[in-house]
């Protein structure tokens, strides 16, 4: 999906997509490493992660939520339903984890239409995650 951000100088003013919009490559991995910063120190959603989490995690989200943005990121680690299978991920789990990244992509200073339309990709993944 492509949008007009209103973080481009009208002069400029040039359909880009949200991966571009929101800073590429750079962006997605702050907002990455800003979520995991908080799922981590959550007391409910920290359960997940035992050991913490491992950079190759890290970088498959990265690479992941950049193709779905928009990015030239090609998405080719595990399948994301068999990787979540067994871990008891409860609707309020991934709902929990969707208010973690918003306000991540708000201290980021992210725009909220942006950072709405992050979220709710990130929402097409429930199917896949929720395992409860």
């Amino acid at each position: 999906m492509t949008i007009c951000s209103d973080t481009i100088a009208p002069a400029e003013a040039a359909t880009v997509n949200v991966y571009q919009a929101i800073g590429g490559r750079a962006a997605v991995a702050a907002a990455v490493e800003g979520l995991y910063g908080r799922l981590l120190a959550d007391p409910v959603l920290s359960r997940f992660f035992p050991r913490g989490v491992a950079a190759k995690h890290r970088a498959y989200v990265v690479t992941i939520l950049g193709e779905a943005l928009g990015g030239p990121e090609r998405y080719r680690g595990p399948d994301l339903a068999a990787a979540h299978r067994g871990l008891g991920i409860t609707d309020a789990d991934f709902d929990r984890t969707a208010v973690h990244l918003a306000a991540t992509l708000d201290s980021l200073g992210v725009p909220g239409h942006l950072a709405d339309y992050v979220v709710g990709v990130v929402a097409g993944l429930r199917p896949a995650v929720v395992t409860a």
